[in-house]
């Protein structure tokens, strides 16, 4: 699956965009000005639960808080 297919199946299962991942983490806590300061795990667990999302989907969310890949990653 690509970086892009994954974004375009969150979108749909939640709703939520990059930019609403970024903003909420901001708000849990998890980023501080745009900079991850949790684990990778503090990240999977939250979508995890809170948006059901199974764990490629969690570690793609966090590739982008992390900086690694970005929305037109491919």
């Amino acid at each position: 699956m690509s970086f892009q297919a994954y974004l375009t199946t969150i979108k749909a299962k939640t709703g939520k965009d990059a930019a609403d991942f970024r903003k909420l983490a901001e708000e849990k806590g998890f980023t501080k000005k745009g900079e991850l300061i949790v684990k990778a795990g503090d990240i999977t667990n939250w979508l995890k639960t809170d948006f059901e999302l199974g764990h490629g989907h969690a570690m793609a969310i966090y590739a982008l808080l992390k900086g690694i890949k970005n929305e037109s990653s491919q």
